[in-house]
């Protein structure tokens, strides 16, 4: 059997095939896409024809959604739904040998294996942009332990990005852009559609220590703005969240969507138990009564509770900041798209009461960050301005989430600005933990994507 010519051009993504093989002879699973990768990124295509005696089935197979299901499915999300758009060119020869299928047993199907090559294109990028002596590229998987080379001492050790990098680029209404310097990584920018697709999200904006004060971000930024536009065109609104000052041109360039204090502070797990221990808060999640004002233990909702209440009622408008959830670093309008992406992600959601909340948090489970051998990350969202609540969940989430940790934990709760100080102090003088930085602030910014 002649084998086919290679593919010629997807838009957004080269393939070339490298070499066949005989699935019989090899050995390999031959399910749709499924098989060992190697280093190089590579696609296990099945190419359907080969060895039979039968002529050609009379159903003809379209060769552009065969290929574009494999891609998607083996690519782990890398490449979007909406990056591939345009025809696949390619040899008659080939049309004829993938449009029409022959005996399709197992023992008959040939493997095509093909290079993917993920080197993004702008087609009227920016003239300033295209001087700037950068390569952009969507992320994969291989190139996990550049990014990480490149993000050592990133937020003091704090560092979310290794395990949320894997979930990241399976996520299909996000892509991570990498800008690349003589093949180098040297930056890093993930863009998240939001809000039912009107908002873009930015996150995780990196670049190498050696890279830094050259306008590298800012290019990326830009790239990343008309990368948007084009595959997004629905998009109006480009929001973040930072921690550090804003400054004159920051305030004339974005709206102030809300501000929320830090508080971030640093203990053993086990030392913390034994010290709740003593306070006299026990196994469960039932607590002795803080103050006159508070007498029920906060509660804790399942994915119903949540959506009723959320997005049934209007209870949670005047207790969530701008009407908007924060849960970490990431900021939602009220809005059921937005309800789904939250509602896949492992956090437990409190409030004080059903009939008439007036605080409510989000708190992620536990996760290593590369601070140190068994050091763990605790993130808390605190919504509303009753200190006496926020304390009571704040030591629910505690207790429930360092029952079963050993090790260092670094605590960061976000909260209303007023209640910041009086938090700090119950942290140290009564809880007995060590307050890592002084107070600084989370904005929320957004502005017109033009």
């Amino acid at each position: 059997m002649q084998e086919p010519p290679p593919l010629c051009h997807i838009k957004h993504m080269r393939v070339h095939v490298s070499r066949v093989q005989s699935a019989r002879s090899t050995g390999r699973d031959t399910g749709w896409g499924r098989g060992p990768v190697d280093p190089v990124r590579t696609l296990d295509v099945v190419a359907l024809g080969g060895g039979g005696a039968s002529g050609f089935h009379p159903n003809p197979i379209p060769l552009y959604p065969f290929i574009l299901q494999l891609l998607r499915h083996r690519l782990n999300g890398c490449i979007r739904e909406g990056t591939i758009t345009t025809s696949i060119f390619c040899s008659p020869i080939l049309l004829r040998f993938c449009g029409h299928c022959k005996d399709t047993t197992p023992t008959n199907l040939r493997w095509i294996k093909m290079k993917i090559d993920t080197n993004l294109s702008m087609p009227q990028l920016p003239e300033a942009l295209s001087h700037a002596g950068l390569q952009f590229t969507v992320a994969t998987e291989e190139d996990f332990d550049d990014i990480m080379a490149m993000s050592q001492d990133i937020y003091g050790g704090l560092d979310y990005l290794p395990t949320r990098y894997s979930d990241w680029l399976q996520e299909t209404n996000r892509i991570v852009i990498l800008a690349r310097k003589h093949g180098k990584v040297i930056a890093l920018e993930s863009v998240c559609v939001i809000d039912g697709g009107e908002t873009v999200l930015v996150e995780g904006l990196r670049v190498a220590p050696q890279e830094r004060g050259k306008g590298v971000a800012g290019v990326l930024l830009r790239f990343c703005s008309e990368l948007v536009k084009s595959r997004f065109p629905d998009v109006k609104v480009t929001r973040l969240t930072r921690d550090d000052q804003l400054g004159p041109k920051d305030y004339q360039k974005y709206r102030i969507i809300t501000k929320q204090g830090i508080l971030l502070v640093r203990f053993r797990a086990e030392e913390l138990k034994q010290r709740l221990s003593e306070l006299g808060f026990g196994e469960d999640l039932h607590y002795p009564v803080i103050s006159s004002s508070q007498r029920a233990s906060p509660l804790r909702l399942d994915h119903t509770t949540i959506q009723r209440l959320f997005l049934g009622t209007d209870l949670m408008q005047p207790v969530l900041p701008n009407a908007t959830i924060i849960q970490d670093w990431q900021p939602f309008k009220l809005l059921s798209s937005n309800m789904a992406i939250l509602l896949k992600k492992d956090v437990d959601w409190m409030v004080d009461s059903l009939s008439n909340p007036r605080v409510a948090s989000l708190c992620t489970f536990p996760f290593s960050v590369p601070i140190g051998d068994d050091w763990y990350y605790l993130n808390i969202d605190m919504f509303g301005k009753d200190v006496g609540l926020v304390r009571q969940q704040f030591l629910g989430h505690l207790q429930r989430h360092t029952r079963a940790l050993k090790g260092h934990v670094m605590c960061q709760m976000f909260l209303e600005p007023q209640l910041w100080e009086s938090m700090a102090h119950f942290c140290q003088h009564t809880l007995g933990v060590e307050l890592v930085k002084e107070y600084r602030e989370q904005c929320v910014v957004e502005a017109d994507l033009v």
